[in-house]
């Protein structure tokens, strides 16, 4: 299905306005797209998302809804506008976008609205972190990091960095300490999602994060690019025993089971 079929309407908190497009019944899952924005391989994993009996919630932050598919002109051009604007820390070290703050606030607005025991949410790239910070309020019951970027892991520290604050963080931490838990995609050979960024994440969260990482190495057996990024979207091979639709097949399992299936029924964390 294409972008029509979902309805639009604008959100605002704090004096800040981003459309959304939302389609579906059920439990919400906001879908954080990458740059450039909601392409149409961003709307078929939205579409799979309702197909689970849950409500697809797209913030529109950058790039033309319903676009062109990832080029290198679509990207430049988006990438062009992030790096201006004041929502995205690009570079800073312990510190979360400005934007996810607005993205909390649609996450607690979409659950009341919604209902259920709670929400998922999925960020990619630019956005793949975003899922952590959010993590930190009790109605998001399951985060989604697909190639969590930022900051943009220019030297070592940077790499590792998490990108959020250190209250934040520790909130993440009670949470997992609680039962709580974290799934986050990446390909091995992804210079943007780098691997000491998931070896913090273990580090910080032990057992409650669940780490997908997909062999891009050269020569591997699946096909995928030494270059491969997107692994739910743009990179995904949709076919059955390939590694990417298995990871894919995994965060839908994990928004059903934590959103809609027998545990959440029960009210189980």
């Amino acid at each position: 299905m294409g972008l029509e079929q979902y309805v639009r309407e604008p959100f605002t908190h704090d004096g800040v306005t981003h459309d959304v497009y939302r389609r579906g019944t059920g439990p919400a899952v906001i879908v954080i797209a990458e740059v450039p924005g909601i392409t149409p391989a961003v709307i078929s994993f939205a579409d799979r998302v309702v197909d689970l009996g849950c409500t697809a919630v797209m913030p529109h932050l950058f790039g033309k809804p319903g676009g062109a598919a990832r080029s290198p002109i679509n990207l430049a051009r988006t990438f062009s506008h992030v790096c201006v604007s004041k929502e995205f820390n690009l570079m800073g070290l312990r510190r979360q976008s400005p934007v996810t703050d607005w993205l909390r606030a649609l996450g607690r607005s979409e659950h009341e609205r919604c209902g259920g025991p709670g929400i998922g949410v999925i960020g990619m790239c630019l956005t793949g972190g975003f899922g952590l910070a959010m993590m930190a309020d009790d109605w998001v019951l399951a985060p989604v990091l697909s190639q969590p970027s930022l900051p943009l892991p220019l030297g070592k520290a940077r790499k590792a960095d998490l990108g959020i604050d250190d209250a934040t963080l520790a909130k993440v931490k009670r949470r997992s300490a609680d039962g709580s838990c974290l799934l986050a995609l990446r390909f091995t050979g992804d210079v943007l999602s780098p691997g000491e960024r998931f070896h913090r994440l273990r580090h910080e969260l032990g057992d409650a994060f669940i780490a997908v990482e997909i062999d891009s190495s050269r020569r591997n057996p699946h096909g995928n690019k030494l270059v491969a990024h997107s692994v739910v979207t743009e990179d995904l091979q949709d076919r059955p025993g390939h590694p990417t639709r298995e990871a894919l097949d995994q965060v839908l399992a994990f928004f059903t089971e934590r959103l809609v299936g027998d545990r959440a029924a029960v009210g189980a964390p």
